[in-house]
């Protein structure tokens, strides 16, 4: 059976200063449920173009399409919340103010015992439930990470992008992280492009490898 494409990036270009491209010609189409790891180093453009994927950044030249429908080009772009994609950053960007309870149903719609009863299944399976009442603040790196990937996914995005999500975890956590967020993303067929420049991190969670240098796709 064909897969369908979740992701597909035409000719993506873009720069700052209009000259010097940080991304030049970026071609890419990601099928549904694939997990595609990008690697390269600091300062090659992976983290711009995830930028580009969620419309943080304005798309220069190109086109960029989630399941066939065009949400950026250089004179179209639909808003990062109307793109049902999810984002899980290094930095553990949770609501410090919320629960971790609440920070996992924040992003859910629907009915209160649905949205409660969605987040603590996700807590569960990150091995987080115990704290469903602790503040970030309370709850170490690892299992903030935990959180911020679990309140990530809660929205049912179709696409799920994580830039280095993983770096700042010692290596047994690492391994833990990675495994249980595999089977996550498999268990529900999430299409994930994770940016890394840990070949560790790519050879244990990726379908394919992309490796990106100076602002193009190194094959």
């Amino acid at each position: 059976m064909i897969k369908k494409i979740s992701l597909s990036l035409s000719n993506i270009k873009h720069s700052y200063n209009d000259s010097d491209f940080i991304l030049n010609d970026i071609n890419l189409d990601v099928s549904e449920g694939e997990i595609v790891a990008i690697l390269g180093s600091s300062g090659c453009g992976k983290s711009t173009l995830l930028r580009l994927i969620t419309g943080l950044e304005k798309l220069n030249y190109g086109e960029i399409e989630i399941y066939g429908k065009t949400v950026a080009n250089k004179d179209f772009s639909i808003a990062p919340n109307h793109r049902n994609v999810g984002l899980v950053l290094q930095e553990k960007v949770l609501f410090p103010h919320l629960s971790v309870l609440e920070n996992v149903k924040f992003g859910i719609k629907g009915k209160k015992s649905f949205r409660t009863k969605k987040a603590l299944d996700l807590l569960n399976l990150f091995r987080v439930d115990q704290y469903v009442n602790s503040y970030p603040n309370n709850i170490s790196g690892g299992e903030q990470q935990r959180v911020a990937i679990a309140r990530a996914i809660a929205p049912d995005p179709q696409i799920l992008l994580m830039d280095e999500p993983f770096a700042s975890l010692d290596e047994d956590l690492r391994k833990d992280l990675r495994r249980e967020t595999k089977k996550i993303l498999n268990n529900n067929n999430i299409t994930c492009i994770l940016v890394t420049h840990d070949i560790e991190d790519a050879n244990s969670m990726a379908d394919r490898i992309i490796k990106l240098k100076e602002g193009k796709i190194d094959n």
